[in-house]
């Protein structure tokens, strides 16, 4: 082996022990962010494999400000585009959210960013990779130094103290005061009025929108209880030796009760909106189900995207515009472009509107899940499209074998016999005698005239499947359809004996009269090919819940009861043997059932009594007015 291949060998067994290699990037609202991104993406390729972002929102993002938000949408976007499928979990604890997503989705390698300036100015910064690493012990971290960005506190664009805030808390301390100035005159203890406050607290904690206002609340209720209910009264001071514990114990609850109270806040909000998504994303599934049609698809997204964000939606299919093109010209800022892409194949763009309303991560990754829903719906679409073309295409075909088989069989003794007989009048006419040339006229006539047929019922039969027949319905009577069915059926018939009965005279049925007498015609027929000489054919008429009934009875051999269920069909001829007096395709039955089928009424077969067959059909009555 030379040297060649074993580099060939050694990069083949690396690509193989890459391969199914996770990657997770955690993405925050960092400048340096961008740079983790593309070093991740990087990584993935090189690896041949998945690449995750993840963002981890906690309760101190709600009061983040608008530049934050924007960065973190921008490397959102980044991500997406250099093919990351991205993530929103909730919780406080950064690091454990982490660690918890890796073990629970298979990630092989995570790669962060942490900036020395970041480890001197906030050390909790450094202290969350250094807790990452502890939490997830067996997994790759790659850290991604940045020397280059210091880390720098913002104010945030929402102000921490409102006036509807600061209200809220002066009416709950104020309420807790009286509350416990109403103890006091009723001579309960100290513990009774200490439990007030603090339940004013919680009250505070749960009222406003920042745990600021839980924490003043509980040092002014501290000061509120000394100034009030401790001796000496009114005043800042406490001459029991046993207050600033009293004072320090009450401090302690207070915080601690406000904190609680807070984050219980906070959780109960995360749930809710992880009951929203989870509503939102059980609603688009179930809506999808339902969309029958790309184009149905796409207005159910739309409705759900618009559902969710509250804003204006429009969904750029194929056919719209270059998507690719689109999709290049970047977001601006009033639209941003969202691909509706599956397995590297792009089903569309949606756009959004979101002039002077930017759409958080929280929006973000249900919109994300939602376009991911659309365009498997639209994969799904795509390949029942395919399936059905494929299984039209296959049915054609196996009629056109079918077809071209029973032409090349049925044909070639008609042919042979007509070529025969012509022939034999030709060079042998003189010599033959009347009866004979008669006999031979006769054979010649019967064999065209059954290529006739055959060919008006292939043509007939071959409209009717394709649906390229519209129908021209009249009212007639069923009486002189029959008549005129009886005047072009076998000239055998004079071998048989062929009676009507009609209940109603005047029975007007509406129909397509040309076709229904071919469907007559060949239920006669059919009767006349396969009952022996003699037999009685019975065509009957009658008036049965607004539609009309007509059978076509022998009283022949019948037919066996596996033969029923595919009498009806396409190119069945059942058991027969073909013989120049039962030459069939399989044509006749089939067309009868698609033109009576046209006509919204139904036929089938029945034995007859004490043998024999009865075809029946129904079609509907036309009724009659009459204005006097």
């Amino acid at each position: 082996m030379n040297e060649k291949q074993t580099e060939a060998g050694q990069d083949s067994t690396r690509k193989e022990n890459h391969a199914g290699e996770h990657i997770l990037i955690c993405l925050s609202s960092a400048p340096s962010n961008a740079k983790i991104i593309r070093t991740a993406a990087r990584m993935a390729q090189a690896y041949h494999g998945i690449l995750t972002a993840l963002f981890v929102e906690t309760p101190k993002f709600a009061s983040a400000a608008n530049e934050d938000r924007a960065r973190l949408q921008a490397n959102t976007r980044l991500a997406q585009e250099l093919g990351a499928v991205t993530e929103h979990v909730v919780g406080d604890d950064i690091s454990f959210q982490i660690a918890e997503f890796a073990r629970l989705n298979g990630v092989t390698k995570i790669v962060i960013g942490r900036s020395n300036a970041a480890g001197r100015h906030f050390p909790g910064q450094r202290a969350l990779t250094d807790k990452l690493i502890a939490c997830a012990p067996n997994t790759e971290i790659y850290i991604i130094p940045d020397a280059g960005y210091r880390v720098r506190r913002e104010r945030p664009d929402k102000p921490v103290f409102t006036l509807q805030d600061t209200i809220k808390s002066i009416l709950s301390l104020t309420m807790a005061t009286g509350l416990s100035l109403l103890f006091y005159e009723l001579g309960l203890t100290d513990a009774n009025i200490i439990t007030v406050y603090i339940l004013g607290v919680l009250i505070t904690s749960v009222v406003t929108r920042h745990m600021i206002y839980g924490v003043l609340a509980s040092v002014a209720s501290v000061f509120v209880f000394n100034y009030l209910f401790t001796d000496p009264r009114y005043t800042l001071l406490a001459y029991d030796i046993g207050y600033p514990m009293t004072f320090l114990v009450m401090l302690l609850a207070s915080l601690l009760t406000g904190t609680l109270a807070a984050r219980m806040k906070n959780l109960a909000y995360q749930s809710a909106r992880n009951a929203y998504r989870t509503k939102i994303l059980l609603d688009t599934n179930q809506s999808l189900q339902h969309a029958q049609g790309r184009e149905a698809i796409v207005c159910a997204t739309a409705d759900q995207l618009s559902k969710l964000t509250g804003r204006k939606v429009e969904v750029y299919l194929p056919e719209d515009c270059d998507l690719e093109k689109l999709l290049e010209e970047k977001d601006t800022e009033e639209r941003l472009c969202y691909p509706i892409r599956l397995g590297g194949v792009l089903y569309g763009v949606a756009g959004i509107d979101v002039k002077d309303n930017p759409v958080d991560a929280f929006e973000n990754g249900i919109l994300m899940s939602i376009l991911g829903e659309c365009a498997l719906a639209m994969e799904n679409e795509k390949n029942a499209r395919e399936k059905e073309a494929a299984a039209v295409l296959a049915q054609n075909e196996q009629l056109r074998a079918n077809l071209l088989r029973t032409i090349s069989h049925d044909l070639r003794t008609p042919l042979t016999s007509i070529s025969g007989n012509a022939s034999n009048l030709m060079t042998n006419g003189a010599e033959f005698d009347e009866m004979t040339k008669q006999q031979l006229y006769m054979d010649i006539y019967d064999d065209s005239m059954w290529l006739i047929n055959l060919v008006e019922n292939l043509l007939s039969v071959t409209r009717m499947e394709g649906q390229g027949v519209k129908l021209h319905q009249t009212a007639e009577l069923m009486d002189e359809v029959i008549a005129e069915a009886l005047r072009h059926i076998d000239r055998r018939k004079s071998e048989h004996t062929i009676i009507v009965k009609n209940e109603n005279e005047l029975l007007l049925v509406q129909m397509d009269a040309k076709l229904i007498v071919q469907v007559i015609i060949n239920l006669v027929n059919n009767a006349i090919k396969y009952t022996q000489k003699g037999s009685v054919i019975k065509i009957s008429v009658q008036e049965e819940k607004h539609m009309a009934v007509v059978s076509v009875s022998d009283d022949g051999p019948g037919i066996p009861d596996e033969m029923k269920p595919h009498i009806f069909e396409l190119f069945y001829t059942g058991e027969h043997p073909v013989r120049d007096d039962r030459r069939s395709m399989g044509l006749g039955l089939a067309l009868c059932r698609s033109i009576i089928a046209a006509h919204g009424g139904k036929i089938r077969v029945l034995d007859a009594e004490p043998h024999g067959s009865v075809f029946t059909f129904t079609l509907p009555i036309r009724e009659v007015q009459l204005h006097e």
